[in-house]
């Protein structure tokens, strides 16, 4: 009983650890962009909409995700995008297969407020607001 109880709080401690930097700090990695459509969210976007796609391993291992992508909690959040002293806030709508795990894949439209789409990645900092 003793062991379950040390287990469960060693497990909710390394929760909230990852959560909390994630959560609460900038993050370093890389933007590109892609066309969207109907996302992991469950909800169809537009290239014009300002949105993003977080990378599937942060997607998958969010506190509070489940079965369903649909009600992940990162559906919820949105994203303060900063390049070069651009910033473009986003919403998470969907699951990056190819990112890294703190890259994000932006619409096209969110991709042009911070650079030129020629450019294809940059690399950006980005926290949830």
């Amino acid at each position: 009983m003793v062991a379950l109880t040390y287990l469960s709080l060693f497990t909710l401690f390394s929760t909230l650890a990852l959560a909390a930097p994630l959560q609460s700090r900038a993050n370093s990695g890389q933007a590109t962009f892609y066309v969207p459509g109907i996302g992991a969210c469950g909800k169809t976007n537009a290239p014009t909409d300002m949105i993003a796609a977080v990378s599937g391993g942060l997607f998958d291992t969010f506190p509070g995700a489940g079965a369903n992508p649909n009600t992940n909690p990162t559906c919820t959040k949105q994203a303060k995008v900063i390049f070069k002293g651009k910033s473009v806030t986003v919403g998470i709508v969907d699951r990056c297969v190819a990112c890294n795990q703190n890259d994000l894949d932006l619409s096209p439209s969110a991709f042009s407020q911070l650079a030129d789409q020629s450019l294809g990645r940059i690399d950006m900092t980005w926290e949830f607001v």
